[in-house]
């Protein structure tokens, strides 16, 4: 059975005229309508960069009590503090309480492993080092062993590490959790994630946000041209 622990969120007080958070398309959209609504049990944030996805996936994982820099509810360490207020603007619609969680930062997965080195029991991670271990085997072995199911997963870019081999494992794994009452939010560029037959696609763009089909977002099409016509995609590109 397919459970959402959020089910959206919505503006609470729009940001400063100073404040960057005010030319993010998320405070555009939610300034218009009543909230930002997660359907799926796999939720996909895509667009261009700088579009607010990880920001927004960031405030979420402040809100749902993450720390800021990745981890379960249970780690505190910032090595860097540098996450955005946008948390304090938004109200994350929240039904029941999640047994497991975790959130995921590409960015800054180096530290969450060389805090769970020191503070944390390397056996519920699968009992190796993360430093042990290549960025992309890493990256697996923890939503393979970590994650346990009735959670809520929170991945930034996920697929950063990974070969496309391990792109489709960790769509097993994503698949498995959700039968085990699981929500995933996932920003991400990767057509090959974006593709899971059970999640919504969000696309950011300049002026809001829209739920989008797989096959009309842009990360398809352009993936979809290059392999059919590399040559061709090249030619263009080069002239």
């Amino acid at each position: 059975m397919e459970r959402n622990y959020i089910l959206g969120v919505k503006l609470k007080k729009v940001p400063e005229e100073s404040s960057y958070l005010r030319e993010l398309p998320l405070i555009k959209y939610l300034d218009s309508v009543e909230q930002l609504s997660f359907s799926a049990p796999v939720t996909f944030l895509i667009g261009e960069n700088g579009t607010g996805k990880s920001t927004l996936l960031e405030a979420i994982a402040v809100a749902a009590g993450f720390n800021a820099e990745g981890g379960s509810r249970e780690f505190s360490f910032s090595t860097c503090d540098t996450h955005s207020d946008l948390h304090e603007y938004l109200t994350v619609i929240k039904t029941l309480l999640p047994k497991d969680g975790f959130f995921l930062r590409a960015e800054s997965f180096y530290n969450t492993a060389s805090y769970l080195e020191s503070n944390g029991n390397l056996q519920r991670y699968g009992g190796i080092s993360f430093h042990k271990q290549s960025h992309g085997e890493a990256f697996l072995s923890l939503v393979l062993n970590r994650f346990e199911g009735k959670g809520l997963y929170l991945l930034d870019e996920p697929e950063a590490a990974l070969s496309p081999q391990r792109v489709l494992s960790l769509l097993c794994a994503i698949d498995n959790l959700v039968k085990k009452q699981s929500q995933f939010i996932i920003a991400t560029h990767s057509p090959m994630l974006m593709a899971y037959p059970k999640g919504q696609v969000l696309e950011f763009r300049e002026k809001g946000i829209a739920v989008v089909d797989y096959q009309e977002t842009e990360h398809y099409q352009l993936m979809k041209r290059f392999l059919n016509e590399p040559e061709q995609m090249m030619k263009y590109l080069f002239e």
